[in-house]
């Protein structure tokens, strides 16, 4: 009796069949984790940049007042300053310091920043 050789096929098949198991595993568990991750994947955005100008009439009064005073007067801001405490502690009002400091923002004193209280 004479045995046949081995047939080609069967040894590609042989190997085939696991790695086309494990391909569809691995794009199964893939898919079902893109859907279970909570943030997901990121939305599109579209940013736009928009100018505007605008243009304002308006009718100014300049009045001049005259006061005499002191040097100016400046505070170092420590933890815990508030422009209530400063106005109290300097006998003048929280209006005042507004005034004598545009741009600072009485709610967000930072510690080591100087404002000027006189």
């Amino acid at each position: 009796m004479r045995r046949r050789p081995p047939d080609r096929r069967s040894g590609i098949a042989r190997y085939a069949a696991p790695v086309a198991f494990l391909l569809g595993a691995t794009i199964a568990v893939l898919l079902i984790r893109s859907a279970l991750d909570e943030s997901g994947p990121a939305p599109a955005t579209t940013s736009i940049a928009v100018t505007t100008q605008a243009t304002t009439t308006a009718k100014t009064t300049t009045a001049t007042t005259t006061t005499t005073t002191g040097a100016a007067q400046y505070h170092t801001i420590v933890s815990g300053d508030t422009f209530q405490q400063l106005a109290l502690d300097n006998n003048t009002t929280v209006d005042e310091l507004v005034r004598l400091n545009p741009g600072v923002d009485p709610a967000a004193l930072t510690v080591g920043q100087k404002i000027r209280i006189r």
